[in-house]
């Protein structure tokens, strides 16, 4: 029952927050223990389950652990990731320029639609990877290939939410600006950008995760550093507790960058 104040009107006990604290609470409960059980499998796959002496076990989370907190105490990780982040940045800004426009004009013509769209999705299905020696004949050595294949791969999801965001506007909305003689820009401005600002940050995550998978790939092209090479830096050192560490901070780094697009969603368009 609710409560009744002095004046006799009923009040409302505030559960709701706790509810939600709780069950914030109650999810990172349960997304610790996953990560808990995957380093547990990690662990007896190279330490219990490896034979004695077996190659398994230079990769183990008992020597990775400690060279992790080693990288991180040090420098050298940090310039790398410095790097590998300036070049995802560089990509998606690319393909935001591109993939936005071509997504407003497909998703507001259907004659465009008929006309690019299949080249597009012809596009789509190439693996940004397969250009790689291309890229590299075209543009040379060095950050220029490896930021156009990752804009290439960041490039169709945001393009495809932007064209079905405007699909799904509002009629009313596009019929209300004619009616008070908005110019083009304006309804631009003012209509068809804020009501497919939720997809296209939907697509700019998904270009994220992307690019990020992308990435290690693409900075085994002869570049000196970033985090792919540093991958290949370990392997040919045989250091293979550095390369477990750096495979970890692949993921976390790609975790964060995905929460921070969840975030971005949340506080700009949380309809999404």
């Amino acid at each position: 029952m609710s409560a009744v104040d002095h004046s006799g009107a009923p009040v409302q006990a505030p559960a709701a927050p706790a509810l939600r604290s709780a069950g914030r609470i109650g999810h990172a409960a349960a997304g610790l223990v996953g990560l808990a059980l995957l380093l547990a499998l990690w662990w007896g796959a190279t330490d219990l389950l490896a034979a004695e002496g077996s190659f398994a076990r230079r990769f183990s989370p008992v020597a990775a652990l400690p060279a992790l907190a080693a990288l991180i105490a040090g420098p050298d990780l940090w310039v790398h990731v410095a790097v590998s982040l300036r070049r995802v940045l560089i990509g998606l800004g690319l393909a935001l320029l591109a993939g936005v426009p071509l997504g407003l004009l497909i998703g507001a013509s259907r004659l465009a639609e008929a006309a690019l769209a299949p080249a597009f999705q012809f596009l789509r299905m190439i693996s940004p990877l397969s250009w790689m020696p291309i890229a590299v004949l075209v543009l040379g050595v060095g950050d220029a290939p490896i930021c156009f294949l990752l804009a290439f791969a960041a490039v169709w999801p945001i393009l495809l939410s932007t064209a079905a965001g405007v699909r799904q506007l509002n009629p009313h909305w596009l019929l209300l600006s004619r009616s008070l003689a908005a110019t083009g820009w304006e309804t631009l401005l003012r209509i068809i950008l804020p009501g497919v600002l939720g997809h296209v940050l939907t697509g700019l995550r998904l270009a994220i995760g992307t690019s990020w998978i992308v990435l290690v790939p693409c900075e085994m092209l002869g570049v000196q550093a970033g985090l792919g090479y540093f991958i290949l830096d370990t392997r040919d050192r045989l250091a293979y507790e550095q390369l477990m560490a750096v495979v970890l901070v692949i993921g976390v780094i790609g975790f964060a960058l995905d929460g921070a697009a969840r975030a971005l969603i949340r506080r700009l368009a949380p309809g999404a």
